[in-house]
């Protein structure tokens, strides 16, 4: 199982971020560890500057390879919510001396994912709006029909370079509003009005 992730596949976020829009998607990838099975995340000792990042979360339930883009939506019938953490000191370091940043993005239950899925069917794919909560307010809040790359676009590009398996998660990038977690901070994300997640931070 593979957790692939979209960077800046919202363009407000690319702003907040001081990036540009990208041409074509951006992709990384965490490994299986970094996997959130329990509805607490323990702050990593390693960071003093954490940040939360509220996504729509695909699985995949087909092998493709090479997949075109108007058949993409045959791979996955299900729709998750999750939380791509990022420890954004180290990223930041990392990323002035030129050097990779999967430490700051991969690292153990960096990947929040909800116990609940939506299938598709009953879902405006083109439209799915999104939210999280911190501490019963909402930071961040989204729509698909903001993504740069829709995720049939998504599915179609990263198969040209990875082949895609059964149980594969594709991240599909955040919105604006990311910011930081504190211990003690409650977070709950939700897929229009329905609670897909919740966790404390400790």
């Amino acid at each position: 199982m593979k957790i692939i992730c979209i960077g800046r596949n919202y363009a407000k976020h690319a702003k907040e971020m001081n990036s540009e829009a990208p041409t074509e998607p951006i992709f990384f990838l965490k490994p299986d560890t970094a996997l959130l099975k329990d509805p607490v995340f323990y702050y990593p000792d390693f960071t003093k500057d954490l940040h939360y990042e509220c996504e729509i979360v695909v699985r995949i339930n087909r092998v493709g390879k090479h997949i075109e883009e108007q058949f993409a939506h045959k791979y996955y019938n299900q729709i998750g919510l999750g939380i791509d953490f990022t420890a954004r000191d180290i990223q930041k370091a990392a990323k002035e001396k030129g050097l990779p940043w999967e430490k700051a993005k991969a690292f153990d239950n960096s990947a929040v994912l909800s116990p609940k899925w939506i299938d598709k069917a009953n879902l405006d794919m083109g439209s799915i709006t999104f939210s999280l909560q911190k501490n019963e307010e909402v930071v961040q809040s989204g729509n698909s029909q903001e993504m740069l790359f829709t995720i049939d676009r998504l599915i179609a590009y990263i198969s040209q370079f990875i082949t895609l398996k059964v149980g594969d998660l594709i991240y599909t990038g955040t919105p604006e509003g990311v910011g930081p977690i504190q211990i003690g901070d409650k977070l709950s994300g939700f897929i229009g009005e329905e609670k897909m997640f919740q966790l404390s931070v400790k």
